[in-house]
């Protein structure tokens, strides 16, 4: 992976970046150690209206319904230029249960946009599951097809228009894979040694929603 800070190629395993000593800890520091609970579109920085944000979660069906072993997560928050998208993305993909994602679908396996319109900036981070299969170049891509978009303030079309790209190049990485099974197999992380917090979280949400529903 490419640390969030300084952008150098690091292990995906190491606790801390070699380089500039960034790590899940000092994310914590500034972002927060509790558990957070969002949901797959969260539009904290109201960039879109009620139609708008149904367009993209259609568009999110349409992407996990390809791709059933993933999920796609939008988050936007008003930071006043105070956050970077890059450190907070990494951050919020290893911190957050995202309650409407099915607990068949880790962290591990979700792509995650987050925009901060204050700053003007945008960033994706995905899980360790994708290592193989996405490149900082494929998400710069998705990037470009939705910058033309987002710089007219039509946030839901350059998702969509996002969406759409990295269908594309995860398609071919597919196919890639099935002619050069071992090329992507030594390229797959293992799997981490205990489960993330995001697990528990979306557990225990999930029984909450039976009980409510069996003493309805």
């Amino acid at each position: 992976m490419k640390c969030p800070r300084c952008v150098q190629v690091i292990h995906r395993g190491a606790g801390a970046c070699p380089h500039c000593g960034f790590g899940i800890l000092e994310a914590d520091e500034r972002y927060g150690s509790g558990e957070v609970v969002i949901r797959r579109l969260e539009d904290q920085a109201g960039l879109m209206r009620s139609s708008e944000r149904e367009k993209v979660e259609v568009a999110m069906d349409r992407f996990e319904k390809r791709f059933p072993q993933l999920f796609f997560a939008v988050y936007t928050s008003r930071t006043e230029g105070r956050s970077d998208v890059r450190q907070f993305g990494f951050w919020l993909l290893n911190r957050a249960a995202i309650q409407d994602v099915d607990l068949d679908r880790p962290n591990e396996c979700g792509i995650l946009l987050t925009i901060d319109p204050d700053a003007k900036s945008a960033g994706i981070t995905w899980g360790y599951a994708l290592d193989a299969y996405l490149t900082a170049e494929d998400t710069f891509l998705f990037l470009s097809r939705a910058h033309a978009y987002w710089v007219e303030g039509r946030y839901s079309e350059g998702i969509v228009r996002g969406l759409k790209q990295l269908s594309k190049v995860l398609t071919k990485r597919c196919r890639q894979a099935k002619f050069d099974s071992d090329r992507f197999e030594r390229r797959v992380a293992p799997p981490l040694p205990k489960r993330k917090v995001a697990d528990r979280i979306r557990a225990g949400h999930r029984k909450t929603v039976k009980k409510e529903e069996a003493s309805k």
